[in-house]
């Protein structure tokens, strides 16, 4: 087989994605694809046999379309990119990012084909599912998502709401008001939120009431009109608290339910709400399910091998 090197034009700011800091995105499309990338200026070299160039070349052209379109590149989407390109499957499409806001670092965009086919689910259904594990974006593109609404006025509130299981929802022994009491539980949200919005305008909003925060015990009784609610952790919810807290849909409010099946920290396993939900809900028309897989995980590289390592020794259980 021919390693002759073959030459792909790319603009600066393309080649310098692909590249990375210290040359840290080369080394990973080198380490996947056995190849040599080099950067002579004004585009990517790229040296070794057919079948390594060919799909080196395929997550490279990936990785400069989207820096092309003015996303910041980090390692995460190297990683997609690449097993893309073994894989032959679809990345995300560009646009599919078009209506969520931009964060700290960038647009906030889809990274995977996974996440590009939830934030559709999010823009067309009035209730969604999100399942999978830990890193897959599920919580932080739902944040993104009705942050994006609440900034365009098409809701008025954000609501964001996770079972404080830890406490058996009585957290009337920790220190404060409902807010301080709450928080601790509620870090991911709010990390996300804070990137989006940025801390003085979280604040801002959070005082004036259009950003709140409730363990889902206290929505019990409400009707949550003209808002965006986020349910987060919620395999930890009981049935009778996903029951309760899907009612309370009003007027003109969506709501997104995330969670890890896998993940339940109930004391009865098979009292978690959530599976129970999906399984009935699944195929109501208004109701959609997006479900996240390892390849889906856009966190440290380790994560995905640990979360496959606990799927092979699920199966393995499951078959014994």
């Amino acid at each position: 087989m021919s390693r002759a090197p073959e030459f792909i034009t790319l603009s600066d700011k393309a080649a310098r994605a692909v590249a990375g800091a210290n040359s840290r995105h080369a080394a990973l499309i080198e380490d996947a694809f056995d190849v040599l990338v080099e950067t002579p200026g004004g585009g990517v070299s790229l040296t070794g046999d057919s079948k390594g160039r060919a799909q080196a070349k395929k997550a490279v052209q990936a990785i400069a379309e989207r820096a092309d379109q003015g996303f910041d590149i980090a390692e995460a989407d190297v990683r997609v990119a690449i097993g893309n390109a073994r894989t032959g499957g679809a990345g995300p499409s560009l646009k599919d990012g078009g209506a969520l806001p931009v964060g700290r670092r960038g647009q906030v965009a889809p990274k995977t084909k996974t996440q590009a086919e939830y934030l559709a689910a999010l823009s067309t259904c009035e209730l969604v599912f999100g399942l999978g594990p830990a890193g897959t974006g599920k919580t932080f593109l739902a944040v993104a998502h009705g942050a994006g609404l609440l900034l365009r006025g098409e809701v008025d509130r954000l609501i964001v709401s996770r079972p404080a299981v830890e406490a058996g929802e009585r957290l009337g022994f920790l220190p404060g008001d409902l807010t301080e009491k709450v928080d601790p539980y509620m870090a991911p949200v709010w990390e996300a939120l804070t990137d989006i919005l940025g801390a003085e305008q979280l604040r801002r909003r959070r005082e004036k009431g259009e950003i709140e925060v409730a363990p889902i015990a206290f929505l019990r009784g409400r009707t949550l009109a003209h808002a965006f609610v986020i349910v987060d952790e919620a395999q930890n919810a009981t049935r009778l608290q996903m029951k309760m807290v899907l009612t309370r849909l009003g007027e003109g409010a969506r709501m997104v339910v995330t969670g890890d099946p896998t993940q339940i920290d109930l004391v009865n396993v098979r009292d978690s709400g959530l599976a129970h939900a999906v399984g009935l809900l699944e195929g109501v028309k208004g109701i959609g399910v997006t479900r996240f897989s390892a390849e889906d995980v856009v966190r440290h590289p380790l994560v995905e091998r640990i979360v496959r390592a606990y799927d092979a020794d699920a199966a393995k259980a499951a078959k014994s």
